[in-house]
């Protein structure tokens, strides 16, 4: 194993950033839009709490990250920040996507792209015979296979994609634990040959709850999903629209309208997915070239170290030139800072609670997405990035035609 070389205070402030309660995705990138470092932000974020009426937040201690890290040094695991370097390269385009990642295995097969096959966990014989068979080809022919480790057509892709080791794991708990327990030998093998991906903790148990971001995972990482048997209302198919939503390309597998499994895989079809009777028919969908990585929306031209380095003392040696960042999507431009000359430090002024009104905003009764954005007065991507977030936490469903609704409280 390769020795890691010790964090840097601005990493492990970034580590305790992402691990603290009530940040996700959309508050960790505008907080360190708005502040420029995770050291800032870190000191910055219970201030900002107490102001806004919360209780102050459990940040985890610099020494308990420490130990997380070498626990998970010990079992060949390890976190991977939005910023690092083999962080998954297409999920460097979601707009939610997950700031940290717990990986084992192969990072270098998170950012090839491949397909994502998922399907019925009650899956058919001839189900699992095909997922078996597209799988198979897939891998002779280079491509990764993502799925989610569940029963049925996520362990037959991933075996029959074992052997070449071009396949990838994404789990709902943490990555110490094994769901179902009849994949334990399977989930080991894969970290041997392929990567196991969580944005779980380790000790998370998977719930119901979980598994909403590990199919965000599936769809996030793959360059296309394809589905394998599936009912109407399944996760499969929240695979299958958040695939849609981050632009890649979907496929489905025609079956009888007799069996209830083929009904989701069908609909999909109607509705413009790629029939896919043959692997020629998944690879011929590909895309032909994957796009160039995006930094992550906070970074600037110098940042902060990452891993503490040596200090060097040979006078030739030279800074590496860094070229400029991206433009900042739509929904980061409200969370960066105009450059400007120098002026009295003020405290920054704490971008609009978003998540808090939506929830305000949406009720028991179906409204449009369309309307949603009128009326919070957000970009698209923010208030579609935040929905998705709402949904994966159970609180509010998306419905077809472009409508979303809030669900009931659980007693």
């Amino acid at each position: 194993m390769n020795k890691v070389p010790p964090p840097s205070q601005e990493r492990l402030a970034l580590l305790r950033l992402a691990r603290t309660p009530g940040i996700g995705p959309m508050n960790f990138s505008r907080l360190l839009g708005l502040y420029g470092s995770g050291i800032q932000a870190l000191e910055a974020w219970p201030a900002r709490q107490k102001r806004a009426g919360h209780e102050a937040p459990a940040i985890p201690s610099a020494a308990e990250m420490e130990d997380e890290i070498a626990a998970l040094q010990k079992t060949g695991a390890r976190h991977l920040l939005r910023c690092d370097a083999d962080y998954p390269l297409l999920l460097t385009h979601v707009p939610d996507a997950p700031p940290l990642l717990f990986i084992r295995g192969d990072s270098a097969l998170l950012s090839r792209g491949g397909v994502g096959i998922v399907g019925a966990r009650n899956a058919s014989a001839a189900g699992i015979r095909l997922a078996e068979s597209l799988s198979a080809e897939l891998a002779a022919a280079g491509q990764c296979v993502v799925s989610g480790l569940a029963r049925g057509i996520d362990t037959a892709a991933h075996e029959a994609a074992l052997y070449p080791g071009l396949t990838v794991a994404a789990l709902a708990g943490g990555l110490d634990q094994v769901y179902p327990p009849e994949n334990a030998a399977l989930q080991e093998q894969i970290a041997e040959k392929g990567c196991l991906i969580t944005e779980a903790p380790p000790g998370t148990v998977p719930q119901a709850r979980h598994f909403p971001r590990r199919n965000r995972l599936i769809a996030g990482i793959a360059a296309a999903t394809l589905v394998i048997e599936a009912a109407q209302k399944s996760g499969t198919l929240i695979t299958a629209r958040l695939a849609t939503e981050y632009d890649r390309v979907v496929m489905a597998v025609p079956g009888t309208p007799l069996d209830p499994r083929s009904r989701g895989g069908n609909q999909l079809i109607k509705q413009g997915a790629v029939m896919v009777e043959t692997g020629t028919d998944i690879l011929q969908a590909l895309p032909q070239h994957l796009p160039h990585r995006q930094p992550a929306p906070w970074q600037r031209r110098t940042p902060a170290p990452l891993f503490e380095q040596p200090e060097r003392t040979d006078q030739a040696a030279r800074p590496e030139k860094i070229p400029a960042p991206q433009p900042a999507r739509p929904h980061m431009v409200a969370a960066r800072q105009p450059a400007s000359s120098p002026a009295p430090a003020a405290e920054p002024q704490p971008p609009l609670p978003l998540r808090d009104r939506l929830l305000d905003l949406l009720s028991h009764t179906p409204i449009a997405v369309d309307e949603v954005v009128t009326r919070c007065q957000f970009s698209v991507a923010a208030v579609t990035a935040a929905l998705g977030e709402l949904e994966m936490e159970g609180l509010i469903s998306c419905l077809p035609g472009g409508q979303v609704v809030r669900l009931p409280d659980e007693a």
